[in-house]
């Protein structure tokens, strides 16, 4: 297979240093060049032809949000990555009035140096830089030690439920949709839920590993491309059928049941799994108030964030699906939940729609009054 060709834009030396040798230590990528502004790096494209782009938003002569609209303009679908670390900018770049057509928005961290970047972000962006060309990291023939051995390395082999396999039993009604992502994610939620037809008959509460003001893009991203509304959630926010909600970044999002609604309810209780929001805390606030009337989806995602969220939504009768590993760019999160048993279904990502809606065809809008046990969040 061919390299990920890569031109890599940013004003900071040392940041085109550092990104250019993360790429280059990995076997599937290549740097096809360098810019230091947005003016250099639009009359190299023509020369250079990569296959994508990683973007600095403050940057002189050109900034990075008039090279997005300069780009967009010769190349509709040319993959972007943006790596700032301006909170102002990413805000900016969300109210664009240009299309951004596939691009994805990673924190660049403050102070970068070789020394101190962590290596989330380098991952982050590989891993983004992938998604948006289509790509999974190549399997190793041995994992190094380091961070996130155990996300990327291939599962044991062990029993699987069925793909897709058919509906068995007797289920509750669905009365909500709840669907938990990472790496990868923001480009399986659009694939996953840009397919329906209508408005879904459920609230839908998504929780995407990403930092604040990045959530809120992604909501604005989710109501382009879908039939339906996307929010980035806010405190006291009621769950309505047909609207989605973003837990925002830095803040878990779990829910209280007041009367006959169900709120929103934020807060920045310690990071679990590493993450805040994570996908474990949302799962276990919606158990205690939907019980078995969720559906649940995992997507692609590093870690295990959401492993003992969907415990305890499958001991509360409610379902669960996951991403199939071939077309996750991490099989993670999902794979955790596939190998404990956990899944009723295993799909690929062209079919987690149908799976969704074939699952929620018997969804009935909830009443509190049904559900019986703890009715605040935890």
């Amino acid at each position: 297979m061919s390299k990920i060709r890569v031109l890599v834009v940013d004003d900071s030396v040392l940041a085109r240093r550092f990104v250019s040798d993360a790429l280059s230590a990995q076997e599937d990528f290549e740097v096809a060049g360098i810019a230091a502004h947005g003016r250099i790096a639009l009359a190299k494209l023509p020369i250079l032809v990569p296959d994508a782009v990683t973007l600095d938003l403050v940057m002189p002569e050109m900034d990075g949000i008039e090279t997005l609209r300069e780009l967009r303009r010769v190349y509709p679908k040319l993959p972007v990555v943006v790596f700032s670390s301006s909170s102002a900018s990413i805000a900016q770049l969300g109210s664009a009035p240009f299309p951004l057509g596939p691009t994805e928005i990673v924190q660049k961290p403050d102070g970068m140096s070789p020394q101190g970047t962590p290596h989330q972000a380098m991952d982050a962006l590989i891993s983004s830089i992938r998604a948006l060309c289509g790509r999974r990291k190549p399997s190793p023939v041995a994992a190094p030690s380091g961070v996130g051995v155990a996300d990327v390395s291939k599962p044991a082999e062990g029993p699987r439920p069925s793909l897709a396999r058919a509906l068995g039993g007797t289920r509750a009604p669905v009365s909500l949709l709840a669907i938990g992502s990472s790496t990868g994610g923001p480009n399986a939620l659009e694939a996953a839920l840009s397919g329906f037809t209508s408005p879904p008959p459920v609230p839908v509460v998504i929780t995407q590993h990403m930092p604040p003001y990045f959530t809120g893009l992604l909501a604005t991203r989710l109501t382009n491309a879908c039939r339906f509304t996307v929010v980035e959630a806010k405190d006291g926010d009621v769950l309505l059928p047909g609207r989605g909600y973003v837990a925002p970044g830095d803040y878990h999002m779990a829910f209280v049941k007041e009367g006959n609604e169900v709120r929103v309810k934020l807060n920045q209780g310690p990071p679990e799994n590493s993450c805040r929001p994570a996908v474990d805390v949302m799962f276990r606030s919606i158990a205690s108030i939907y019980g078995g009337r969720v559906l649940a989806c995992v997507l692609t995602g590093m870690g295990q964030d959401g492993l003992r969220g969907a415990g305890a939504l499958k001991e509360a009768g409610g379902q669960v699906i996951v991403q199939d590993e071939a077309s996750s760019v991490v099989w993670g999160m999902p794979g955790f939940i596939a190998r404990a048993g956990l899944a009723d279904a295993i799909v690929p990502l062209s079919g987690i729609n149908d799976e969704l809606t074939k699952r929620l065809s018997n969804a009935i809008s909830f009443d509190p009054a049904m559900r019986v046990g703890v009715s605040h969040a935890s």
